[in-house]
């Protein structure tokens, strides 16, 4: 006989271990908790998730799916009528176990599978501020200091390199206006002499007609 490989079969053999599995889901589907050891708990679970599945999508395949492990059809008009929407919002987890002790003769461990019907409720998300570091942040607050300073200095020194250049043009422009000066002087001179000049080639001829 094959060994299964979810644990010690349950039963004498593969089809009684279904058989029985089968039942155990009809009878949670029925009265929503059952009270059995906790091996055969964590077996049914699986078994009984699976067919929840089924009956979440609800079309007329995964009915006939259901139908083949649990034969009763008022258990499948359960399962899918009033079951499946209970927990249509949640995306697995349909089966809780709670472990109840041992048991008082054999000392089996004990255990109750129950369906979760609750609706699913949204976690709140709580944003915590947050906390910085006094000394990390005292270095990001001094950057800008120090950027405001190297900006001013450097402002300072645009200025102080302006100021001279504009002391060294200004001597450059007094010569130029100086040398404008003497040519406006040495012009006056010369057509001042023209007619000096003119009026002694006058007088140089009307003396030479006299003397003879």
């Amino acid at each position: 006989m094959p060994t299964p490989t979810k644990g010690p079969r349950l039963g004498g053999g593969p089809a009684h271990e279904r058989m029985l599995l089968n039942n155990m889901a009809r009878s949670l589907f029925i009265n929503k908790s059952i009270t059995t050891t906790e091996t055969k708990a964590k077996r049914l679970r699986p078994v009984a998730e699976r067919l929840v599945t089924f009956a979440k999508r609800g079309d007329l395949h995964s009915r006939r799916r259901v139908m083949q492990s649990i034969t009763d059809k008022n258990v499948v008009h359960e399962l899918f009528v009033n079951i499946a929407p209970l927990v249509a919002e949640r995306q697995g987890g349909y089966t809780r176990i709670t472990k109840l002790g041992f048991r008082k003769g054999d000392n089996a461990p004990m255990a109750v599978v129950e369906l979760v019907l609750d609706p699913v409720q949204a976690k709140k998300m709580n944003k915590k501020p947050k906390l910085e570091n006094a000394v990390k942040a005292a270095p990001k607050a001094a950057a800008p200091l120090e950027e405001a300073v190297v900006e001013t200095s450097v402002e300072e020194v645009a200025v102080e390199t302006a100021a001279p250049e504009a002391v060294v043009e200004a001597p450059a422009e007094a010569p130029v206006a100086e040398a404008e000066a003497t040519e406006v002087v040495a012009e006056a001179p010369a057509a001042e002499e023209a007619p000096v000049a003119e009026a002694a080639a006058e007088e140089a001829p009307a003396s030479e007609e006299e003397s003879k």
